[in-house]
């Protein structure tokens, strides 16, 4: 049986933490019995045999990579990619692998037609780009079981539910992207001083076997909501 000391996890995620700024906002939850149950179930999920993705190391990359003080977008997807060695924390980037998946592979094709008049366009599958921007890339579940969809999301609300306490209190004004359905699920608990837009999922489009998927323009929307109220370019 693996055992693991829980207050040390939790004291290097909250130092991880700290330069990007999002450390003292989360501090009360990483240092809280609620993240320790967290932190115990996956635990004892490993020991029942089942590993999750990404590990935990890489759980809160989409806040380390994205400055607290820069936060201008929060991009929903609902899960991690259930495949070993490809979640890197940010939703929707493969950092680990650099080959992007069907998902992403769609929105970058989203993007380059609709935002780049299919001019050349980079593909690097790593979206530390994107969040360097103030772009959170966020799961709703910050893991997932390995090969397995949906099996963690229970396990995050309380943290999503901190979370979006915590911006609805301190960050009037910000651009949240609803990506899915299950992420829409969470729409409701925005408060209405933001912007919120919505799309399907392009794991959908991939689902179905589609050449394209439907994004309704969503890129050049954040990108016009951000120049409009930032007075900043996303380069995506």
């Amino acid at each position: 049986m693996q055992t693991i000391d829980i207050e040390d996890i939790k004291n290097k995620l909250y130092k991880k933490l700290k330069d990007s700024g999002w450390g003292n906002r989360f501090k009360t939850f990483i240092l809280s019995e609620d993240f320790e149950k967290i932190l115990n179930t996956l635990l004892h999920q490993v020991n029942n045999g089942k590993r999750f993705t990404p590990p935990i190391k890489q759980m809160f990359s989409a806040f380390e990579k994205c400055q607290y003080s820069d936060l201008k977008v929060i991009m929903l997807s609902p899960d991690p990619y259930p495949y070993g060695m490809i979640a890197d924390g940010m939703a929707f980037s493969c950092s680990n692998d650099m080959k992007p998946q069907a998902s992403l592979k769609y929105m970058f094709k989203a993007i380059q037609s609709t935002v780049y008049d299919n001019q050349p366009y980079n593909y690097d599958a790593d979206l530390t780009r994107w969040a360097n921007q103030g772009i959170l890339l966020l799961n709703i579940s910050l893991t997932t079981e390995i090969d397995k969809t949906n099996k963690h999301i229970g396990i995050w609300n309380p943290f999503i539910m901190f979370l979006f306490d915590i911006l609805n209190s301190y960050n009037n004004g910000l651009i949240y992207v609803f990506i899915g359905k299950q992420s829409q699920e969470w729409i409701e608990h925005i408060s209405d001083n933001n912007h919120k837009l919505s799309c399907t999922h392009p794991a959908s489009a991939a689902y179905r076997g589609q050449e394209h998927w439907d994004c309704d323009d969503i890129f050049n929307k954040i990108s016009k909501l951000v120049k409009d109220h930032y007075k900043f370019d996303i380069k995506w």
